[in-house]
């Protein structure tokens, strides 16, 4: 069985379990909605990383441009500005490993899913050429139960959509939910999430395997939770730099810098 062939496969196979899953929960439907607006309730909602959405670090002649795009991991809830959030913490080290400035530009939205980050998020894109893009996606196309086809659609129109601009760009895509490590989130909605999430991640994974100049950093298989959340949900300053380290590390072994 051919490459192509093999992922239409799996995609359909992960089509059906979403398929089947959604059809035996959906008894519970209204028990889940008032749990799921329970918890966001009481966890509340975190503000915007204040501060530039653009900035530069690192020390050298040369400076090659960042983007940083995608929901609110990418705008910086948990952090007080973004030197501290996802896109500082990733320029930072980025700039370490190609021994350059980096100039990075941020734009993010707390809610957006991959669909909305197309209709919202990429109007907002300077018109400028970047050489290296992060995208934080993931999040809010599990929690709003978006199904494997949709997800594979709508990630496969938005990198067409960057690369078309970006044609020479090194594309880095940050890792689904761990929603199994969420001390917010209760069962079973917990459990619900989670599976999605896996779908999610495997799907992602095999979409980009193929593809030049894009590397996604899977789910890791260990997380340092103390100290890592803010609210249960979002990462704290520390979780952000724990993240990106893990991240970089990850593309170290499948990117020559």
């Amino acid at each position: 069985m051919d490459g192509a062939n093999k992922s239409a496969k799996n995609l359909l196979r992960w089509q059906a379990i979403y398929l089947v899953s959604a059809a035996a929960v959906l008894p519970f439907a209204p028990f889940l909605y008032l749990q799921g607006q329970y918890t966001r309730r009481k966890v509340g909602l975190l503000p915007d990383a204040a501060g530039d959405k653009t900035g530069i670090v690192g020390e050298g002649d040369d400076t090659m441009k960042l983007l940083v795009i995608g929901e609110s991991t990418i705008a910086g809830l948990g952090a007080r500005t973004h030197e501290f959030a996802l896109t500082g913490q990733f320029a930072k080290r980025l700039a370490n490993r190609i021994g350059k400035n980096v100039n990075w530009t941020v734009v993010g939205k707390n809610g957006v899913t991959a669909r909305r980050a197309i209709d919202e998020l990429v109007p907002q894109i300077p018109d400028e050429t970047y050489d290296y893009i992060l995208i934080g996606l993931g999040g809010n196309d599990v929690m709003k139960l978006s199904s494997p086809r949709k997800w594979r659609r709508d990630m496969t129109a938005l990198l067409g959509i960057l690369s078309e601009r970006n044609p020479d760009a090194v594309f880095f895509l940050s890792n689904c939910p761990m929603i199994k490590y969420s001390p917010a989130l209760p069962h079973p909605i917990k459990f619900i999430l989670w599976e999605l999430s896996k779908l999610h991640d495997a799907n992602i994974k095999e979409l980009t395997a193929e593809m030049e100049s894009v590397f996604y950093y899977p789910q890791p298989v260990d997380l340092e939770l103390e100290g890592f959340f803010a609210d249960g949900i979002h990462p704290s300053e520390k979780g952000y730099s724990d993240w990106s380290e893990a991240m970089m590390k990850f593309f170290d072994e499948k990117h020559k810098w």
